[in-house]
C-alpha cells in the first residue's frame, strides 16, 4: 500500500497538529487530569490514521480487458437505470453509479482504455452524494472515452463532504484502462453513462473495486 500524492500535504499538516495538541495536552493536562489527556491523543490518533487511511492505495491485480469496461471507482452501486443523457450525448444511455463513502479508497481510475475526446469541469451544489439531482447540479468533471467507435461517459460528482474534485485527464488523451484518471476528497459518487447494448454485470448494492470489477461488457 502507497499513500496518494493528494494527500501528502494533508497528512503531514495532520501530523504537525497532531504533534502539538499532544505536548500541549501531556505538558498540561497529563499530571492533573491524566484520563483527559489519555482521550485527546486517543481521539486525535484516531483521526490521524483515519486521514492516511482515506488517502491510501492498496496493491491490486488490475483488470485489463478489451471487452471490459471496469469500475472507476471503490464504493457501492446504488443506480442502474435508463435515462436520457444531458450532458455531450443527447440519446438514452444506462446510468451506473457507485457511491463513495469516506471509508472507501478515493482513487478514481479509467474504466476502459483508449481516447479523452470530453473532459469538462462543472461549478456546482453540493447536495448528498445519493440525492437524484446531484448527478446534474452537484460540482462533477465529466469525462467521456472513445474506443473503437464506442462512447461512454464517466461523472466524478461532489457530494456534502466531498469538496474537492481531481482530474488529470485532456481531451486529446490516450489513456490505458485501470489507470488513475483523478482523485475525490472526502466521499461522493462516479457515475457511468453506458451504450444501452452493454451487458451490465452488477446490481443494486454490489460493492466493486475500482479498477478491478468488471461493470459491463460491450
Amino acid at each position: 500500500m502507497t499513500l496518494h500524492k493528494e494527500g501528502h500535504k494533508t497528512i503531514a499538516l495532520s501530523t504537525i497538529l497532531f504533534g502539538i495538541i499532544n505536548v500541549l495536552s501531556f505538558y498540561f493536562l497529563s499530571s492533573t487530569l491524566p484520563i483527559v489527556s489519555l482521550l485527546v491523543f486517543i481521539i486525535t490518533f484516531g483521526l490521524l490514521l483515519f486521514l492516511i487511511s482515506f488517502f491510501r492505495v492498496p496493491n491490486r491485480q488490475l483488470t485489463v480487458n478489451e471487452n471490459a469496461i471496469v469500475a472507476p471507482a471503490d464504493g457501492k452501486v446504488v443506480v442502474i437505470e435508463e435515462v436520457l443523457a444531458d450532458e455531450y450525448f443527447t440519446d438514452r444511455r444506462i446510468q451506473v453509479s457507485i457511491f463513495m463513502s469516506p471509508l472507501n479508497v478515493h482513487v478514481n481510475r479509467n474504466p476502459v482504455g483508449g481516447e479523452v475526446v470530453y473532459s469538462q469541469y462543472h461549478k456546482g451544489k453540493y447536495l448528498v452524494a445519493w440525492h437524484p439531482k446531484s448527478s446534474t447540479e452537484n460540482e462533477r468533471h465529466s469525462v467521456v472515452y472513445l474506443k473503437e467507435g464506442k462512447e461512454i461517459l464517466v461523472k466524478q460528482i461532489a457530494g456534502a463532504l466531498a469538496k474537492r474534485i481531481c482530474n488529470y485527464l485532456q481531451a486529446g488523451q490516450a489513456v490505458n484502462q485501470s489507470e488513475e484518471m483523478g482523485f475525490i476528497k472526502f466521499g461522493s459518487r462516479v457515475d457511468l453513462l453506458l451504450p444501452l447494448n452493454a451487458k451490465i454485470l452488477v446490481k443494486i448494492g454490489d460493492k466493486p473495486q475500482g479498477g478491478v470489477t468488471t461493470i459491463a461488457t460491450w
